[in-house]
């Protein structure tokens, strides 16, 4: 199961790291952000921008934990389309983490063998018996789907187009029925996510364009493609209108 935990992993080394990559060699900017760091904790310093400039650009970017980066870069990507949640930045970024590892985008849990690498096989397999399994696989669904449209769009248009398969509008609403339907089982409560997967699921549009950003920014930089342009048109036109 995913949680919302990656700034929990966030240990001494990562915050020192970003103080000196946000300070710099610079002694006065130094004590401000020490001084930030002791009266109001590391998160002002994640919201920093001077700190995903930093980690992309400067050399000791390079020795960020995974943790950090990933949640950095997604946090402020989220930012920039209008969402501050950072329990959501927190899970987002949780979700590209455990997906990043080989197989674990098509598995419901790490023990699980059965693998479901398209989101109608996921949707078929909610009605289970287990119970505790049909809300793994809510959840999944709406992971799945926000893993795929988030990082892979440019994959989803290239089916689309070339093969007839479905198109993000349809990602969208799997995966914002995935979470909704997993925020109304009765395990959400009780392992506290009903809220989250609500969330994720009102705003899962939001969610998806601005992990577009991080797979176009970071991912695949150099791909131009009339559908790429044709994508981030109507999310800027959609999301500039929505803020």
């Amino acid at each position: 199961m995913i949680l919302a935990d990656v700034r929990s992993r966030l240990d001494r080394r990562d915050a020192q790291l970003a103080l000196r990559l946000v300070a710099r060699d610079d002694p006065e900017q130094r004590e401000i952000v020490e001084r930030t760091l002791v009266d109001r904790g590391l998160d002002p310093l994640l919201d920093d921008p001077r700190l995903l400039r930093a980690l992309l650009e400067q050399g000791q970017g390079a020795c960020a934990s995974l943790p950090l980066f990933c949640y950095v870069v997604v946090r402020h990507a989220l930012r920039e389309v209008g969402e501050d949640d950072r329990a959501l930045a927190d899970y987002v970024a949780a979700l590209v983490l455990h997906f990043g590892v080989r197989e674990r985008a098509t598995r419901i849990g790490e023990s699980d063998d059965e693998r479901y690498d398209t989101l109608s096989a996921l949707l078929a397999a909610i009605e289970s018996s287990d119970v505790r399994r049909s809300f793994l696989v809510r959840a999944h669904l709406g992971n799945y789907a926000l893993w795929l449209s988030g990082l892979f769009p440019d994959r989803v248009e290239h089916l689309r187009w070339r093969r007839g398969g479905p198109d993000l509008d349809y990602y969208e609403a799997m995966g914002r029925r995935g979470f909704q339907l997993a925020a109304d089982h009765r395990l959400a409560a009780e392992y506290g996510l009903e809220g989250l997967y609500a969330a994720v699921a009102e705003r899962f549009g939001r969610v998806r364009c601005a992990l577009n950003r991080v797979s176009d920014r970071l991912l695949f930089p150099h791909r131009h493609t009339p559908e790429r342009l044709m994508r981030q048109v109507r999310d800027e036109v959609r999301y500039r209108l929505a803020s």
